[in-house]
């Protein structure tokens, strides 16, 4: 299963190391993999819930950027201009990520395990699938062979 989550072109994936997303891809897998095997329909539900509050990667940077450029303004404003450069250059990248879609604060995030919006509705719609949301999902061949469906699935 390992090209599954190849056809992705978000820029987060392209200018991420390969070992980044493969560590997140195999999450993903792992999880998809765990629901398949247990088949539990209120637990899928509640891990749904889980990945429906789950911050996603441009989330955590603009609000990790946004913390970061605030603290510099406030302890620039007690402890003189050196803080202030720290949210002047917070705010270049910040601009950064809006106009390329990544950037420095995206590769740290990134490298945290934040994922982006689009690998965690892979996963939320593959547990959909699993859980019998989608017609699409075969009952025969196993876990894996269903977990392998789901992944496809949501995918198309």
């Amino acid at each position: 299963m390992e090209s599954w989550n190849q056809t992705s072109t978000d820029a987060a994936r392209t200018h991420a190391p390969s070992t980044v997303n493969r560590r997140i891809d195999a999450h993903v897998e792992s999880c998809v993999r765990c629901m398949a095997e247990r088949a539990d329909r209120a637990e899928m539900s509640r891990y749904l819930d889980k990945l429906e509050r789950e911050w996603e990667m441009h989330r955590a940077v603009a609000v990790g950027g946004s913390a970061l450029a605030l603290a510099g303004l406030l302890l620039g404003r007690r402890d003189g201009h050196g803080w202030r450069m720290l949210s002047g250059v917070t705010l270049a990248l910040l601009l950064q990520q809006g106009l390329t879609g990544f950037g420095p604060l995206s590769a740290v995030v990134r490298a945290l395990g934040v994922r982006t919006r689009r690998e965690i509705d892979l996963e939320k719609f593959a547990i959909k699938a699993l859980r019998g949301d989608f017609e699409r999902i075969p009952n025969d061949g196993g876990p894996l062979a269903r977990a392998n469906a789901a992944l496809v699935a949501a995918q198309s």
